[in-house]
């Protein structure tokens, strides 16, 4: 049979090559950008199935509409921007890339940490303007990581993976979870799992591992960040919605907390009016799993789980059906 895939935008060629493989067609996003709404409703009506980004909008009626449709292959391991009940009843499968991009997403929420604490960012911006003049005793003060308190919000795989990494500042973790205790945490690090509040009291550092639900939307505002100590740093690696984003930008410039490292947005990729105007903020252009080798096994992955399906087969990384 002669199989048509849209794949809403290039991706490593490892995966492009999987595909072409087994299907006759594979169509790729033209443009150097994200398609519009209306566009990528006119290149996904006759495909069988669909390689799409967390930017896209996959709703009831893009679904609907895309009469021939076997499977969504998210690039991504959240799937909110999918309509999964819609396409639950419609018997198409819906499919992320879990798992892989863990240790890459970990990494970024490190470097955001250590970029707004050590004050990397304004550093840089510092000596490429010229102001540096030589060594000065209060120059850019930062503050330290060693046997501070990191509160992971959300100890699934990459919240665990952030605070694996804090073995070598002697931190204590504190962390929360939805469901089960996380015995790796607690026997590895002596964490403990704690409520929100406690965490947000507590901690000197606090990084966001958790999906965007209806519950989680804004589970970050202005009354948790009335919480946090003024010398507490923020890292949301997760998604942007969790945040309060315009509650986040008053306390920043109100220095109610000391920083914050972002790498994804409320209403990405707009940032909130007054956003870009702090310098206790880092901004990164939702960087999480921008690495080579993690991206390569992204693409496979999808595109993995794309034939499966065409082959009549239940895919490894199905999150609906």
């Amino acid at each position: 049979m002669s199989f048509r895939v849209f794949v809403t935008r290039l991706i490593p060629e490892k995966g492009i090559n999987l595909l072409k493989k087994f299907c006759q067609t594979v169509e790729i996003n033209p443009y150097d950008r994200s398609l519009t709404y209306d566009e990528l409703l006119h290149y996904v009506k006759d495909s069988d199935a669909i390689l799409t980004m967390l930017s896209d909008v996959i709703d009831a009626r893009l679904i609907n509409e895309a009469v021939k449709l076997k499977v969504i292959a998210n690039y991504a391991v959240g799937y909110d921007n999918i309509d999964i009940k819609t396409a639950t009843e419609r018997g198409i499968f819906v499919t992320n890339t879990p798992g892989v991009l863990t240790d890459s997403t970990a990494d970024m929420a490190w470097a955001l940490l250590f970029s707004i604490t050590r004050r990397v960012v304004e550093g840089d911006k510092y000596t490429r303007a010229g102001k540096f003049v030589g060594w000065e005793p209060m120059l850019l003060l930062g503050g330290d990581l060693v046997g501070k308190t990191l509160g992971i919000v959300g100890a699934g795989r990459v919240g665990t993976a952030m605070a694996m990494r804090s073995m070598g500042w002697l931190m204590k973790v504190l962390y929360t979870s939805r469901s089960s205790r996380n015995t790796v945490l607690e026997e590895s690090l002596c964490a403990r799992r704690v409520s929100l509040d406690t965490l947000l009291r507590e901690s000197d550092f606090v990084s966001i591992h958790v999906p965007l639900t209806g519950e989680t939307r804004h589970m970050i505002g202005a009354k948790e960040l009335s919480l946090m100590k003024k010398t507490a740093y923020l890292i949301n690696t997760a998604r942007g919605a969790v945040i309060d984003e315009e509650a986040l930008v008053n306390a920043l410039k109100n220095k109610q907390i000391a920083g914050a490292g972002l790498d994804v947005y409320e209403e990405e990729p707009k940032l909130k009016p007054g956003m870009k105007e702090l310098d206790n903020v880092v901004l990164a252009p939702h960087l999480g799993s921008a690495t080579i080798e993690t991206r390569t096994r992204m693409a496979v992955i999808a595109a993995e789980n794309i034939i499966s399906v065409l082959k009549g087969e239940r895919p490894k990384n199905c999150v609906n059906i």
